[in-house]
């Protein structure tokens, strides 16, 4: 499986400031720059969930892309809802420490919500209207998610994605 890089994904987002010198953007390619920016990040829970399940060398086993896959836009904002709360709802409370999940995974947790919000904003409400530092802040957020998901300690990372990949009922 070709696992896409999450670094990628933000250098193509920043490609609108280059994409035609000299001329301001346009909001199409503000729009789908901002949606890009967010896709790196989505795609960064995606892979740390199946390497973490599945494992980073079996990336071409049809396990792997089966975890991949399973998990959707809206699993991502309930967990990432569920972890950036101080303390945990009932549903979670006997599987997360009582403080709630670590500091940076409520960080990134916080992050990726906002992320998303801006997504959505930038691929269905034509009202909306981008700046080009718009665009730039998406991707210095997309990257700041994926450093601060990354540094998290690896336990605080494996909680969530577990309770991403299976919630409590």
């Amino acid at each position: 499986m070709a696992v896409l890089n999450p670094e990628h994904l933000i250098e193509q987002a920043e490609l609108v400031h280059s994409a035609r010198p000299g001329r301001k953007p346009r909001q199409v390619d503000l729009r789908r720059s901002i949606s890009t920016a967010y896709y790196a990040v989505f795609h960064q829970v995606l892979i740390a969930a199946a390497d973490e399940f599945v494992g980073r060398s079996l990336r071409n086993d049809l396990r792997y892309a089966l975890v991949y896959r399973s998990i959707d836009h809206g699993a991502v904002r309930r967990t990432c809802d569920e972890a950036s709360r101080q303390k945990p709802s009932p549903r979670f409370r006997k599987f997360v420490p009582g403080e709630g999940l670590e500091q940076g995974i409520r960080d990134f947790s916080n992050v990726f919500l906002r992320l998303q919000e801006l997504r959505h904003q930038a691929d269905y409400d034509p009202t909306e209207y981008f700046s080009g530092v718009d665009a730039l802040f998406a991707s210095y957020l997309a990257k700041s998610a994926i450093g601060t998901f990354n540094s998290a300690g690896a336990e605080g990372r494996k909680l969530f994605l577990t309770l991403l990949l299976f919630p409590p009922r």
